[in-house]
């Protein structure tokens, strides 16, 4: 039904969450970005940012062609109105669900997304921007913490694609960070990582790179080199 266009990060991590939670029938097409699958010529008619995930949904709600999705926000978002699930049941609900994903998708993801390139990935070390990443990392831990407080999820009693889209960028090790400042996060990580469907997530990530290894310098070169021409 679905082909999910995929490679084993937080980002991807995203869609096999939600995907497994639902049993919805999918393939998993790789899409290896350490080696530049993702300027191929068929996948940016799907995802035209040469950014993976992207799904194909060939048989949508209103019967009609396949439709395609990229980024993992717009993808959870599709999947919870496909299926009616883990997107917020009335209007209330469904606002927290949204702006606590959108907060994922514009602060949590892009400011841990350059906290593990300056500190992992770049050429140089540039100390002005490891502390500006880290501390913000920081402080985003801390928002997140605080919202845990006095529920189980992030959107409140119901787990949902606000937690599904946080969840795979929390790599405290990878982020300078120690879950016990964070206790309510440590709580809600583990609760989430104990998920059958989690698990099942995860073990695909596996099957598609099942063994990681340093970046090489050529994949840096594809990964942090890219410009306007690169995707022609």
């Amino acid at each position: 039904m679905i082909d999910l266009y995929y490679w084993p990060t937080p980002n991807g991590h995203k869609i096999t969450l939600f995907l497994e939670e639902t049993g919805l029938d999918y393939t998993i097409k790789s899409v290896n970005i350490g080696t530049g699958e993702q300027f191929q010529a068929d996948f940016l008619k799907i995802a035209p940012n040469n950014r993976m995930p992207a799904i194909v949904d060939h048989l949508p709600v209103d019967g009609g062609a396949p439709v395609s999705v990229f980024e993992s926000g717009a993808i959870l978002l599709y999947l919870a109105e496909k299926t009616g699930l883990f997107g917020g049941g009335d209007v209330r609900a469904r606002a927290e669900v949204n702006q606590w994903l959108m907060w994922q998708m514009g602060g949590l993801g892009p400011m841990l997304g350059q906290n593990h390139h300056f500190r992992n990935y770049a050429p140089e070390q540039v100390p002005y921007a490891i502390e500006r990443y880290l501390n913000e990392t920081n402080r985003l831990y801390g928002v997140l913490d605080r919202r845990l407080a006095d529920r189980p999820y992030v959107a409140g009693e119901q787990y949902s694609i606000a937690d599904m889209a946080s969840y795979p960028w929390i790599l405290p090790e990878a982020q300078g960070q120690d879950l016990a400042d964070f206790p309510n996060v440590a709580r809600w990580h583990a609760d989430i990582k104990a998920r059958p469907a989690t698990e099942r997530a995860y073990a695909k990530g596996k099957e598609v790179q099942p063994q990681p290894s340093p970046m090489s310098d050529e994949a840096k070169k594809v990964l942090f080199g890219q410009t306007a021409k690169t995707g022609r």
